[in-house]
Parts: C-alpha cells; sequence; structure tokens
C-alpha cells in the first residue's frame, strides 16, 4: 500500500509524487519520472513535496561480512522521540473497520462461447 506517503502530504498541505523512479532536484522544482502501466511519465512538481519512490530508485548496497561482524562491536545509541524534540501524538484515528460484504462464489463455465453468450445477454457488456 502507498498511502503514507499521501497522507503525510495532505496533512502537510505539501505537492506529493508517487512511485518515483528517478527525481532531479532543480531550484525550487523536482523532475520525478515514475513508472506508469504505459511507459514513463515524467512531472513537475514544487517543492516542498513527498515523494514515495519505486523499487529502481536506488541500487541496493549489500554488507559483506566483515562489515557485518564490526558493526555489531560498535556501540548504539538510543534516542527517544522527545531526545529529538519531536511529538509522536496521534493524529489519526480509526472510526471503524468494516469487513466488505459477502459475494457468492463464481460460476464455471463450459465454453469461450458460453462466457461471450452470457457477457452478451446477460451483462450487457458486449
Amino acid at each position: 500500500c502507498n498511502q503514507t506517503g499521501q497522507m503525510l502530504a495532505a496533512m502537510l498541505g505539501w505537492a506529493q509524487a508517487t512511485f518515483a523512479s528517478n527525481i532531479a532536484i532543480n531550484g525550487g522544482e523536482a523532475e520525478v519520472t515514475r513508472e506508469i502501466d504505459g511507459g514513463l511519465q515524467t512531472i513537475g512538481v514544487k517543492m516542498p513535496l513527498i515523494a514515495t519512490t519505486d523499487l529502481r530508485l536506488n541500487e541496493p548496497r549489500y554488507a559483506s561480512l566483515p562489515n557485518i561482524m564490526k558493526a555489531k562491536k560498535k556501540p548504539l545509541d538510543e534516542k527517544t522521540p522527545a531526545d529529538l524534540g519531536v511529538d509522536v501524538a496521534p493524529r489519526l484515528s480509526v472510526l471503524s473497520t468494516v469487513e466488505p460484504p459477502k459475494r457468492e462464489a463464481g460460476k464455471i463455465l463450459g465454453s469461450v462461447a458460453e462466457l461471450v453468450d452470457k457477457l452478451k445477454n446477460e451483462a450487457g457488456v458486449i
């Protein structure tokens, strides 16, 4: 789900760009390229903005075993949100959660001709 970035942008009143695969910042504007069903889409967005990213934005870096062992020996500083001056009071409340209504089971048809007939005569799709 990609709702956190969109909700944050709405709460801050900032622009948003979702599923970014490339971001170029030029002064007070960002050029964001995103993958859509038909190919690539490039949009210009004024700063400040919230951008959510696609997997192709960065090449992942993998830690080597010696570096993992070194990291285990390093001290870990733990900080609370209060140490950073961050207010963590909830700003969102869930009013209700409702299950979707039950659907009847699907029907298995015997042939393509039967499917076309039902789409044409019952559903009125074709």
